[in-house]
């Protein structure tokens, strides 16, 4: 658990001083899940970081966060991040590939301090010259065969003994596609199965897994020891389960608390587990509310969860 300037407080009057603090705010008495300060995945606000970098992690530190997830750097060096994270009081423990590849994350991860980096999307082959657009590539995600989840789960593997080597773990977040139906069995239980557990952890994302018709819970019972990290998401209740990211799946992203999910017993669960931080990520468009008045709405749902 990381401590916070505010809860390091020495003696008698370090205690009197955090009282009156609490008091000043009395937002703060609030029990945050698992006791831990709550997160955010920067990808939920990537247009306002665009736009203002600097002014953006200064509202998200005004709502309430203390840790955040990278995916992206927004052309900063790895120095400048560190800095913008110290001087905003943010503290940024995971962070995910990008294009740049697992080198330039851990060029990232070892600068700022964070403990791992993180891929949501692994192919088990390269995809060919002029075929990296967007329909092409969901298509080729959407098409993954038991086989091809095994190739991936050596490629998690391969990219955890770099990730070690470099002092970071790897982890491995997942998305609805891997719960798809296969002639051999279910692509994320494959991956959990052929992966190294020294060498591959999990991220959770727990809005994606629920709309693939699975449990969060259930998983996190399952394998305490695999999960480090939990993606806190909403999306509108669906008709059926949904395992493709084409986009006819029709899924509705949604604030915390206006959806379908069982956050209060995910975090029972997650409490018997070794998961060390968890993220709010809100998936876009926003459509009722503006992205930052939806992760005020996120925080305050969390923050009021016992």
């Amino acid at each position: 658990m990381i401590t916070s300037r505010r809860e390091i407080l020495i003696g008698t009057g370090g205690a009197l001083a955090a009282g009156a603090f609490l008091f000043s705010d009395p937002s703060l008495l609030f029990a945050n899940p698992l006791g831990r300060s709550i997160g955010l995945q920067l990808y939920t606000i990537g247009e306002q970081l665009q736009k203002d970098y600097y002014g953006t992690l200064e509202q998200v530190a005004a709502i309430g966060y203390r840790e955040v997830e990278m995916a992206g750097f927004f052309g900063k060096k790895p120095a400048e991040i560190k800095t913008s994270f110290r001087n905003a009081g943010l503290h940024c423990g995971s962070l995910h590939i990008g294009m740049g590849g697992v080198e330039e994350a851990l060029r990232y991860a070892t600068e700022i301090g964070a403990k791992y980096i993180i891929s949501s999307v692994v192919l088990p082959a390269p995809l060919g010259p002029g075929t990296g657009d967007a329909k092409t590539f969901r298509a080729k995600l959407d098409s993954l065969t038991f086989d091809d989840y095994k190739s991936i789960a050596e490629k998690c593997n391969d990219m955890g003994e770099v990730a070690r080597k470099a002092g970071v773990q790897f982890g491995y977040h997942n998305h609805n596609l891997e719960f798809k139906p296969l002639e051999g069995g279910i692509g994320y239980d494959e991956l959990i199965r052929a992966t190294d557990p020294r060498l591959v952890k999990f991220e959770l994302d727990c809005g994606w897994m629920a709309v693939a018709g699975y449990d969060p819970a259930e998983y996190l019972a399952r394998y305490p020891t695999r999960y480090r990290l939990l993606h806190i998401k909403e999306f509108q209740p669906t008709i059926k389960p949904v395992v493709t990211l084409d986009g006819n799946s029709r899924l509705t992203p949604t604030e915390l608390g206006r959806g379908h999910v069982d956050y209060p017993t995910i975090f029972a669960a997650a409490k018997k587990t070794e998961v060390e931080w968890y993220y709010v990520e809100q998936e876009p468009p926003f459509t009722t509310v503006p992205a930052m008045e939806a992760i005020k709405i996120d925080y305050d749902y969390l923050h009021r969860l016992n």
